[in-house]
């Protein structure tokens, strides 16, 4: 561990932990986006997903690079919930339970990759330039996946 914490990446096998479950969960949750839904490949990536977020969310809980609970922790909170409010109305197919998982989770995947960009500014920018960086990925990533999220539904929710 002494290398990786020489290069200032990761300072614990739990920091190692927790970004290996975000490169899969990153991998995971582009290919449900790019792939064809209801399939069987769907489904068999979207729980890698699913498990892969839960092990990252909470592994980030052990994480406390500002010396206690911080934002970040409030964010991974966001996200558990948000996997989770994905993945149980697939799972139950209650009423509406399509549009329900199909807004949950690619919601998910658009706050993963918006999360990303904390994690870039945290390891690379002075703390001067790490909000204004970290402000500017998230809102860009973020409109980037309100419109790709808003095409796609409008195409699968003809009312």
């Amino acid at each position: 561990m002494g290398f990786l914490e020489s290069l200032k990446v990761f300072s614990s096998y739990l920091g190692l932990f927790h970004t290996c479950c975000a490169v899969l969960s990153m991998i995971f949750g582009a290919l449900v986006v790019l792939n064809a839904k209801g399939t069987s490949l769907h489904r068999k990536l979207g729980y890698a997903y699913v498990i892969a977020m839960v092990f990252m969310n909470l592994s980030g809980f052990g994480i406390y690079n500002f010396g206690s609970f911080s934002l970040f922790h409030a964010f991974a909170l966001i996200s558990l919930v948000t996997v989770l409010l994905g993945v149980i109305p697939a799972i139950r197919r209650s009423k509406d339970w399509y549009k329900k998982h199909f807004y949950f989770m690619s919601w998910s995947v658009v706050g993963l990759y918006c999360a990303f960009w904390s994690e870039v500014g945290v390891r690379f920018f002075d703390m001067q330039y790490f909000w204004w960086v970290v402000m500017l990925a998230t809102m860009l990533t973020g409109l980037i996946g309100m419109l790709v999220i808003k095409k796609k539904a409008k195409s699968l929710f003809v009312n």
